[in-house]
């Protein structure tokens, strides 16, 4: 009897420090990702957003090393998006759903052709077109009216040009089969489809995933870790 409760002693100690560092980890992300977006507006402010477009090159090539942290801890859209997200649960207010059209494999990319071009015409133009805003905006405007899937999956150029390096990422988050229950709370709160269940196993796809750590934190069983 004493071995028991000395057991269940333990265990509720463990459950709530486990809680307090998910709280502290959600903190941090909270304030770096506002971070990220106050020197995103400052660059808009002063005309010199251009000077992101260097952030994101390094990010693209960390991804080799730490998985996509640049759309879950860094990109400004996603976390307006998250914003956004949180004012429509809070209402209650439902997002329509996504036209099966726009949910072509292949959509992506022709959005991304069509980024790069605009990219490309403005270095040799020497036009300053706002595409990094109108992105930002436009990404905005499709979350107030349907889920980030749309945007995170199908229409965002970033998040695209970041899956290929994300295939070799060396850091990932993963699920360890030993303590998952298959409950299925990972792929119901993942916004980027990134959790694939199969047999009633569920396993992130490390090159879709934007480490926005939302699966982590929700796991009744905390048994998803980034590694």
């Amino acid at each position: 009897m004493v071995t028991v409760y000395l057991y269940d002693v333990k265990y509720t100690i463990k459950k709530k420090n486990l809680k307090g560092v998910l709280i502290m980890k959600k903190t941090i992300q909270i304030v770096i990702q506002i971070l990220f977006l106050t020197l995103f507006i400052l660059l808009i402010i002063f005309n010199k957003v251009q000077l992101w477009m260097g952030l994101f090159i390094f990010s693209v090539i960390a991804t080799l090393l730490l998985g996509r942290f640049y759309c879950g801890w860094v990109c400004p859209i996603n976390t307006v998006m998250k914003f956004v997200g949180w004012i429509k649960m809070k209402l209650h207010i439902r997002s329509f759903n996504i036209p099966g059209f726009l949910k072509k494999p292949w959509l992506r990319f022709v959005f991304l052709g069509f980024f790069i071009a605009t990219f490309v015409l403005t270095l040799i133009t020497g036009n300053k077109l706002p595409i990094l805003p109108i992105l930002f905006i436009a990404g905005i405007i499709l979350s107030l009216f349907f889920s980030e899937e749309l945007w995170h999956c199908y229409f965002c150029p970033y998040g695209t040009i970041l899956s290929l390096p994300g295939t070799k990422s060396v850091h990932y988050l993963n699920i360890n089969q030993d303590l998952c229950v298959s409950c299925g709370i990972c792929k119901k709160v993942c916004t980027a489809n990134s959790v694939k269940e199969e047999d009633k196993k569920y396993e992130i796809v490390k090159k879709d995933c934007l480490l926005c750590m939302k699966c982590s934190q929700e796991c009744p069983q905390h048994a998803i870790r980034y590694k």
